[in-house]
């Protein structure tokens, strides 16, 4: 991921100006490297090492969901809207 990419992303979920590392923020930057991890397995469907880095941050994105959901449900909700996400 590109730093205008992360920046961008960063910028449309923060709460604040100095906002980098809410749960929100966090989720959004893990849910746009893993879209690009996909693409990338997409194309090169041997490369295991890649594999295995995408499911270790499908995972880290699924514990900062599960931290928000006991936190703020109405926030979660809010956060899987705009995302696309299922639930």
């Amino acid at each position: 991921m590109n730093k205008s990419t992360k920046s961008r992303v960063i910028e449309s979920y923060r709460k604040h100006e100095n906002d980098t590392g809410s749960a929100e923020v966090q989720v959004a930057v893990l849910t746009e490297r893993i879209i690009q991890l996909t693409r990338h397995m997409g194309n090169n469907k041997h490369d295991f090492n890649t594999q295995r880095g995408l499911m270790k941050i499908i995972g880290k994105r699924r514990r900062l969901l599960n931290y928000l959901i006991k936190e703020d449900v109405g926030r979660y909700q809010k956060l899987i809207a705009s995302l696309g996400l299922r639930k």
